[in-house]
């Protein structure tokens, strides 16, 4: 016995054993171990992590579903009896003025469709005179200074855009084209404000009555306090009628989507002129129109094929230069003026009885006529005071030899300047470009200088229209 070494007996430990000693080794161990080691307490956590997450997801969505109730209550327009102008001013500009039904009656809206050098000055006034009138002066102004040197072509859309908030009496779209960091547009701020009767007239200012007939002195209405944009708003929802003039919607189809608009009575009135006549004005005009006459003949097709602008042999200046550009930007003008025609001698849906045709040369030489058709298509009610207001600035004497001013005037021995003055060369190369829209309107070609220069022999023939 002494030569064999004692080995102790061998100890089983069953598997259940095992684990229970496995576990009192361990509470000597880092205590998230203890608890991974024990499933009830794990299993326990989970249950409160998920019962805190499912009542935060309750909360949430409890939440989610009361802003939504909120915001649909104070966003939709109410079903209430009064008007909306009874409560509290709220901005144009939110969309749903854009897209709700309307609550009064609809107003009666007129653009007045032109070109630059076309008499639109001039008939502007015979809606600007009208005290049931809310009238705009080229509002698109802003769009093509704001956007230079954007074609004239690539800019339809955007000034679309204007006249669409514009006639709901939306005028916060002006922001849009302030200067970035600049002041907030205010009344006096708009293109052509200085002149406009409803901004130099009461309630606005002090300066003019709506309801006088009479030129507005823009160095008077330049001392009316500037108004916001808000107030004037409030004064555009006062008219039943909206006249806006421009020369930058080249084509009336453009105004398609707004006239085909329900919720919009939108009539076109076309006011058109000789294209020789509008010719020899640009020239005139040039040095106030070379931003414009750059946007336009940039819109121009470079694949054409054109006569020559001037003479061969003719030494080229700086003038030359500047009568290309006036001349060259006629051949967009009449291309967009025969889109026009050519729409309205075949008119769709959307234009029959909305659309009216004015030669500037008919209005010149029978203004109270014309004054009158112009006024039972816009459904205006014309006066003596403004029909003698249309007599006098056609015939009066103190005309002014400044662009851009209206002032009283023969505006008939004016609409035939041009014959004494284009040369052949420049009488041809406008005839080329505006040869359709000539023949529908009923502007007679010339063949000869000498024939362009015999007054006695008018031009005039009636129109396709």
């Amino acid at each position: 016995m002494r030569g064999k070494q004692y080995h102790p007996p061998l100890k089983l430990t069953a598997p259940w054993e095992k684990d229970a000693g496995f576990g009192r080794k361990l509470k000597t161990y880092r205590n998230h171990t203890k608890i991974i080691a024990q499933p009830g307490i794990v299993m326990k956590v989970l249950r409160r992590k998920r019962i805190v997450l499912f009542m935060a997801y309750f909360l949430l969505l409890v939440l989610t579903m009361l802003n939504l109730a909120n915001y649909k209550w104070t966003k939709e327009p109410q079903q209430c009896n009064h008007q909306l102008r009874s409560t509290t001013y709220q901005s144009r500009s939110d969309i749903r003025f854009l897209y709700r039904p309307s609550l009064a009656k609809k107003r009666q809206l007129i653009y007045v469709l032109t070109t630059w050098r076309s008499g639109s000055s001039f008939f502007g006034e015979l809606f600007n005179q009208n005290p049931d009138v809310f009238f705009l002066y080229e509002p698109m102004w802003h769009i093509w200074q704001k956007l230079y040197p954007g074609d004239a072509v690539s800019l339809q859309g955007a000034a679309r855009d204007m006249l669409s908030s514009l006639y709901r009496c939306d005028l916060s779209v002006f922001q849009l084209y302030n200067s970035p960091g600049g002041k907030n547009f205010t009344s006096l701020g708009l293109f052509g404000a200085t002149l406009n009767k409803v901004v130099c007239s009461y309630p606005l200012c002090s300066a003019y009555r709506k309801d006088m007939v009479g030129m507005v002195d823009d160095k008077v209405c330049k001392k009316c306090p500037p108004q916001s944009l808000r107030l004037l708003e409030e004064e555009c929802l006062k008219y039943s009628t909206i006249v806006i003039k421009g020369v930058r919607i080249l084509d009336v189809n453009v105004l398609a989507p707004l006239m085909e608009d329900p919720s919009l009575d939108l009539k076109v009135i076309h006011l058109v002129r000789d294209p020789r006549a509008v010719a020899n004005s640009r020239i005139k005009s040039r040095h106030g129109l070379i931003r414009e006459n750059l946007q336009v003949v940039r819109s121009r097709d470079p694949k054409l094929r054109r006569i020559p602008f001037v003479d061969p042999g003719h030494k080229a200046n700086k003038k030359d230069g500047s009568d290309y550009h006036s001349i060259g930007a006629m051949e967009v003008i009449c291309d967009r003026t025969s889109r026009t025609l050519r729409t309205a001698l075949n008119p769709p849906s959307w234009l029959k009885g909305k659309y009216m045709a004015v030669r500037y040369e008919d209005l010149v030489e029978n203004p109270v006529k014309i004054l009158r058709n112009i006024y039972q298509f816009a459904n205006l009610t014309h006066n003596h005071d403004i029909e003698s207001f249309a007599l006098n600035m056609t015939s009066g004497s103190s005309s002014s030899s400044k662009p851009f001013i209206v002032s009283s005037g023969n505006a008939t021995q004016a609409a035939s300047a041009w014959r004494t003055v284009l040369s052949i060369q420049q009488i041809k190369q406008v005839e080329d470009y505006c040869h359709h829209s000539m023949s529908v309107l009923g502007y007679e070609r010339v063949r000869t200088a000498g024939e362009a220069k015999d007054l006695s022999k008018s031009l005039l023939v009636h129109s396709k229209l």
